[in-house]
């Protein structure tokens, strides 16, 4: 059977967006961009982990692609911090610091009380609802330790909080932070004892929202972003053996 030709290709997307319903949008994705996607759902995936060789060639047989268009796609992701050049191993998935991730947090935090500040006054009551199902869901995941599906739920969280007319460019500033951060350390499977403390300062934002103090809802979330980040640190510390103290 002959395979698929992977030249550029259109994907039909659904309108983004909560309180607009745009219809489906043709994304025109050229062999760099499929590229690029194929990649990133290596890592998203957990089939490529922090350090793991991505190779154009691999790459290359898996989509059926000459390696040019490959080569530019690892550039551009090598540039964004999903991949490193390894002096001996060549492009690995990128690992990030310690002293890196108490940066990405601080960006977390800081556009997250963006996201509620500028699009908060536009939540209504079906985004308001939203938050509660999912703050329902969490409870549910948390009773039961169940750390991946937290980890799930946690990101819908704050897709929910970002995700407005008002914040487009934040909210996709805010998902390649996300995606990179869930991807290189496991997500809440790597400090589950976090799972009740995050679910109750969701809870401690939501009431601030829900209150139209958007302004404190905001200033709960920078500090949401910072225990989190301080958490992933000790716990990836204690991995290591690491005994300074952050």
């Amino acid at each position: 059977m002959a395979r698929p030709r992977a030249d550029a290709r259109l994907q039909r997307i659904g309108g983004r967006g909560r309180g607009e319903e745009p219809g489906p949008v043709a994304v025109y994705l050229t062999k760099s961009d499929l590229a690029r996607q194929h990649i990133q759902e290596m890592i998203l995936s957990g089939s490529a982990r922090a350090g793991d060789r991505i190779t154009s060639r691999e790459v290359s047989e898996a989509l059926g692609i000459s390696e040019t268009p490959i080569r530019e796609a690892i550039r551009s992701l090598s540039a964004e911090g999903w991949l490193d050049f390894h002096a001996h191993l060549g492009v690995v998935v990128a690992s990030i610091k310690r002293e890196q991730l108490v940066e990405v947090y601080a960006i977390r935090g800081a556009l997250e009380a963006i996201a509620i500040r500028l699009g908060g006054p536009a939540y209504t009551a079906k985004t308001l609802a939203e938050i509660d199902r999912n703050i329902a869901s969490s409870e549910t995941a948390v009773a039961a330790n169940d750390a991946v599906r937290y980890g799930r739920l946690n990101r819908e969280f704050h897709c929910i909080l970002a995700d407005t007319p008002a914040t487009e460019w934040t909210f996709k500033l805010l998902n390649n932070l996300w995606a990179q951060t869930s991807a290189m350390h496991r997500g809440f499977e790597a400090v589950p004892a976090r799972l009740r403390g995050s679910l109750d300062e969701h809870k401690a934002i939501r009431e601030a929202i829900g209150m139209g103090d958007f302004e404190r809802g905001a200033e709960l979330v920078i500090e949401h972003e910072r225990i989190a980040g301080d958490a992933l640190i000790a716990e990836l510390s204690r991995e290591r053996g690491d005994d300074k103290r952050t």
